[in-house]
């Protein structure tokens, strides 16, 4: 059902995680140009809204899930009263679905049931429709479709701020600079973060021709400690940041780079975000569905190989966004497919 004049009020919710809140700035530039009277409301993470916090024309809604249960009842009385004329529930999990039911909407749009779990589907009372062997991004861009939106506006919107590119210009004294995110996020069965040894061989091959290297990452200790290896394995010692940056100094670094090299990670889309090529490596998960938007052309995909040699099915044969959760698929990819890609990036 499309709607027969702009809604007065729109509630997004897409609480987490970096890389898929920055797939939603596309959709609220398109929905600021197609409906420019519109209130837009985003319901949206603690450390994903530190990022996004300076988008002009959005009331964000801040839902902190280490808080817990008190965060629950904040968000009620903080609703309380309120009613939008659509929600745009774009987030697929339980903590959603709760948060979801203190939203008073008229139209409430989710996922179709191929995309749906956590009884995801029950809370909506409209869906998307359309291909759903497609990118994250595109899948976003469904909820337009169904709203009456059939245009795009490709626009991330987020330009780092004079402070945060000051910061990145004391940093960043070569011509050129490769931006290294060597860790995904550490969680049980992960398994996409590339040899530490193949990254150390990657920044020596770069520090000997003279390109600057960055390593960042977040301040977790696990995250801290892989990339702690990476560098002690490295005859020639990059610049490690790791932990010690906001998300808009990373942005303000990455604007100021060639380009990024991350396994399937939210700095990779931040690098999208920045205008620059990110180097995607990908063997455990599918970069056509969730691999940085703008640079699928750079990125190694190592994903069909993997999936061929550990479960024995072609990619057309498994489910879409199926991982392969093997410890040794990142050995998939070579040092010499990354550096190729470096000196493409470079040249």
């Amino acid at each position: 059902m499309n709607t027969q004049a702009p809604p007065e009020s729109i509630c997004l919710l897409r609480l987490s995680a970096i890389g898929d809140v920055t797939h939603v700035l596309p959709i609220i530039a398109t929905l600021q140009q197609q409906w420019p009277d519109t209130k837009i409301c985003w319901i949206i993470g603690a450390v994903e809204y530190s990022l996004v916090k300076s988008l002009p024309g959005i009331e964000f809604i801040v839902f902190n899930k280490g808080n817990g249960y008190r965060e629950y009842f904040k968000l009620r009385k903080t609703l309380a009263g309120r009613r939008f004329d659509l929600l745009f529930m774009m987030q697929v999990s339980l903590r959603a679905n709760l948060i979801s039911l203190n939203i008073k909407a008229r139209r409430r749009i989710g996922f179709d049931k191929a995309r749906s779990h956590d009884l995801h589907y029950y809370f909506c009372n409209e869906h998307i429709e359309g291909p759903n062997r497609v990118h994250v991004l595109d899948g976003f861009f469904q909820f337009l479709q169904k709203a009456g939106i059939e245009q795009r506006r490709m626009d991330w919107l987020l330009k780092a701020n004079e402070s945060d590119r000051a910061y990145a210009e004391a940093i960043i004294n070569k011509p050129q600079c490769v931006i290294i995110n060597p860790c995904s996020s550490v969680r049980r069965n992960n398994f996409r973060n590339w040899p530490q040894a193949r990254y150390a061989a990657v920044i020596d091959y770069l520090l000997e021709k003279g390109v600057q290297v960055i390593l960042t990452g977040g301040p977790s200790s696990g995250e801290v400690e892989f990339v702690r290896q990476v560098e002690s394995l490295c005859q020639h010692k990059p610049e490690n940041l790791t932990g010690k940056t906001t998300l808009t100094q990373l942005l303000a670094l990455l604007e100021q780079a060639h380009c990024m090299i991350a396994p399937d990670t939210g700095p990779a889309h931040m690098a999208t975000v920045a205008g620059i090529p990110a180097i995607g490596l990908f063997a455990s998960s599918n970069p056509l569905r969730s691999g940085p938007y703008n640079s699928q052309h750079i990125l190694i995909n190592a994903y069909p190989e993997a999936m061929q040699k550990f479960k024995h099915k072609s990619v057309d044969q498994a489910r879409w966004g199926e991982r392969v959760r093997v410890p040794e698929v990142m050995e998939m990819i070579s040092v010499e497919q990354v550096k190729k890609k470096v000196d493409e990036c470079l040249n």
